[in-house]
């Protein structure tokens, strides 16, 4: 009985399923397989390398412009004015008829002041969260709001 099964099972294995249109057919779904997974990987890959070349040439830029400003600020020291204020500061050098103010430090009082002054803020509408920005965007919920 089991041979007979067996026997069965082999001939309706190779005569229904093992053809040659459905072994071409599965070779061609393991090239595409292949190929796709290839392309997957390529994709990958340059992806990286592109992440990579960007954050190069962020790290570039970023020198650059700290170079730069080291170029301003080294003229800055050359100058005439950066070495007139360092010589008034340091030696405590006036032009004729200036007066210098010395003012003593703050009180509690001024401090306390100063510090509520700062804790009044001006209050700004709230920010739509990220959920409600999609829905203004996807169903025009701002166009509406503008229109009224």
């Amino acid at each position: 009985m089991k041979n007979r099964n067996l026997q069965k099972f082999y001939y309706r294995l190779r005569h229904d399923y093992l053809t040659m249109n459905n072994v071409v057919l599965g070779v061609a779904l393991l090239v595409a397989a292949g190929w796709t997974w290839g392309s997957m990987q390529a994709m990958q890959r340059n992806y990286a390398l592109q992440k990579d070349l960007d954050n190069k040439q962020r790290q570039v830029t970023l020198l650059q412009l700290e170079a730069d400003k080291l170029k301003y600020e080294q003229n800055y020291y050359r100058s005439d004015e950066y070495k007139e204020l360092a010589v008034r500061e340091r030696l405590g050098l006036v032009f004729p008829g200036e007066k210098v103010l010395i003012l003593p430090p703050n009180s509690e009082e001024a401090k306390a002041a100063d510090a509520a002054y700062t804790d009044k803020r001006v209050d700004r509408p709230a920010q739509p969260n990220n959920l409600e920005q999609w829905v203004n965007f996807l169903f025009g919920g701002t166009y509406r709001d503008l229109n009224k």
